[in-house]
């Protein structure tokens, strides 16, 4: 512990440079790495525990990783692992420089790391910058009186005359974001649960710290980060409060979750929060080829400021996570409309992460629809941008109906059973599916594994040719093989019903995707300018094809092919 805290302290000058300009479009190109690259996540509680205490851990990371760059995979992105109390299952750190004792040591973490770039992997870690555990030892000591050392480095306010809390901001989670602490006798912010109290980065001294957590593990070798929440570093100083959402403009989700009903502009998304992404961009650059993307939950008209030459390299929304509807207009609309003044931004793109209903489940697909998870999958690498796949997306995975005494996310023990929380989206990885647990633990895991689940481990996909593991397989390797689909210009083309269709232009090379999102046939014929080259079809899918100027779709359907 103090070995790493001498680190924090002493860590200002990088161990390494940026890239000598003269070293030419080679250097250019390594150091962009990430552009069109496919990112595969890991929830590591849930990938593989070779211990068997029921939890993952960093050993069976490392021991699977043939199967994720068997799948074409560029990196890994590892939700958090390090200490915590579990409150919110990882995302609540008592320590930045440390191992989680479930997950391993810094040692396991090294040995993990090593053999990820011996496979020519990259490894992204999260990063929670925002909040910390209220274990973590900054809070404990900011907690014990107003004029300690650390008595500012989080946001503290005084109750208004009749006791109550500051201001209107809600926690995410539900309920006031301010939670009483009767050692101070002040209100302390927090953004999501009262045990993730909110870090202040008003206070220079705050900052450093943080970019010196973003240090150590650069040092160490790490390729980047996925900063968590990185809309909210920044809260208004004054304490305003945040305006409604008018009634006219608020959506189904919004009714559903009250914190939505108010316009999150004091308590996140302030303009001063530009400037937290230009400091862990200073921290980036002084190292080669580091990649540092965000994740922007709300306002995603900000993605603009948050990202650039200045900022960070990209980030992502949630309008395709939070969609339920699968409509052409939801991907035409985010590149048309969010993205139409940002012609420079490669976005990450993601249609599942650890906080959301699995697409196959959230698309229609109930507990499973191998036709629909292998679409989703081919439009995913289709898209532009940097592709984030989450653990089991490439199986098919739907999301787990859990039972009450199953449920350990706060949010579901919450709500349950109107909302039942993240945990569905979160159950362990099925290996072997005549095994005990599945293949991922010798003991009772964490969470459960259901049989609809064991029918689609990867021992039963890896021997099935028509499986979503081999689709998976597939399409990620077009999309490596042709320029056009990793790194290319989309245009989206005009179309009627579920059919969505859009150009992948790069380097001479123009590609068609067309994509049938329903659940009826459809027919896709080609604009008057536009003609399959001879030999143009270089993928289709589900019985897909071309003739006499139109593509032929089936239900779930797709046809990808060369065109000028």
């Amino acid at each position: 512990m103090e070995e790493r805290q001498a680190h924090l302290a002493t860590s200002r000058a990088p161990m390494h440079s940026v890239a000598n300009e003269n070293e030419g479009s080679r250097g250019e190109m390594a150091n962009d790495w990430w552009k069109g690259a496919v990112v595969y996540q890991i929830y590591p509680r849930s990938f593989l525990d070779t211990n068997g205490d029921g939890i993952g851990d960093l050993a069976g990371i490392e021991r699977k990783l043939d199967h994720i760059a068997g799948l074409g995979a560029d990196a890994v992105w590892l939700s958090p692992i390090y200490p915590t109390p579990n409150r919110d299952f990882g995302y609540d750190i008592s320590d930045y420089v440390g191992i989680a004792p479930e997950m391993g040591t810094l040692d396991s973490f090294d040995r993990l790391l090593a053999a990820t770039h011996e496979r020519g992997l990259k490894l992204i870690l999260d990063q929670v910058l925002s909040h910390t555990s209220d274990q973590h030892p900054w809070f404990l000591e900011s907690q014990l009186s107003k004029d300690n050392a650390k008595s500012d480095w989080y946001v503290w306010a005084e109750a208004r005359e009749d006791g109550t809390v500051p201001n209107n901001w809600m926690s995410a989670f539900g309920g006031p974001a301010w939670s009483w602490h009767p050692l101070r006798r002040q209100y302390y912010f927090h953004k999501f649960l009262k045990q993730q109290p909110k870090l202040n980065f008003h206070k220079p001294e705050v900052v450093a710290a943080c970019m010196d957590v973003l240090r150590f593990w650069l040092d160490r070798g790490v390729d980047g980060f996925r900063l968590d929440v990185a809309n909210s570093y920044v809260h208004d100083p004054q304490l305003a409060d945040n305006p409604p959402v008018p009634r006219e403009e608020r959506s189904f989700l919004d009714w559903a979750h009250a914190p939505r009903l108010q316009q999150h502009i004091h308590d996140a998304n302030t303009p001063e929060n530009e400037w937290a992404m230009r400091e862990v961009r200073k921290v980036m650059d002084e190292y080669e080829g580091r990649f540092a993307f965000g994740e922007f939950s709300e306002r995603p008209e900000m993605l603009g400021a948050y990202t650039g030459p200045k900022h960070l390299h990209s980030a992502y929304t949630f309008a395709f996570i939070e969609d339920f509807t699968f409509a052409p207009a939801v991907f035409r609309d985010y590149y048309e409309g969010l993205l139409k003044d940002l012609p420079d931004l490669t976005p990450c793109v993601t249609f599942s992460n650890h906080d959301v209903v699995r697409p196959v489940t959230r698309w229609g697909g109930g507990q499973g629809d191998d036709a629909l998870a292998k679409l989703a999958l081919t439009l995913l690498v289709s898209l532009k941008g940097t592709v984030l796949m989450y653990q089991g997306e490439e199986l098919g995975l739907p999301e787990v109906d859990l039972d009450r005494q199953d449920i350990h996310d706060p949010v579901g023990d919450l709500y349950f059973p109107w909302a039942k929380g993240r945990d569905g989206c979160r159950t362990p990885i099925p290996w072997e599916a005549k095994k005990a647990q599945a293949g991922f633990s010798s003991a009772a895991p964490w969470l459960p594994i259901p049989d609809y689940h064991r029918a689609r481990a990867v021992d039963v996909q890896a021997a099935d040719e028509a499986s979503v593991l081999a689709h998976a397989r597939a399409v990620v390797a077009l999309r490596h093989a042709h320029p056009a689909l990793g790194h290319g210009d989309i245009s989206f083309l005009d179309t009627e019903g579920s059919v969505l269709a859009f150009t992948r232009e790069e380097g001479g090379e123009k590609i068609l995707c067309v994509f049938n999102l329903g659940k009826e046939g459809a027919r896709y014929p080609l604009p008057d300018d536009m003609s399959v080259v001879e030999a143009g079809e270089i993928f289709s899918f589900a019985g897909a094809a071309f003739s006499d100027g139109a593509v032929a779709l089936p239900p779930r359907g797709a046809w990808l092919g060369r065109v000028e």
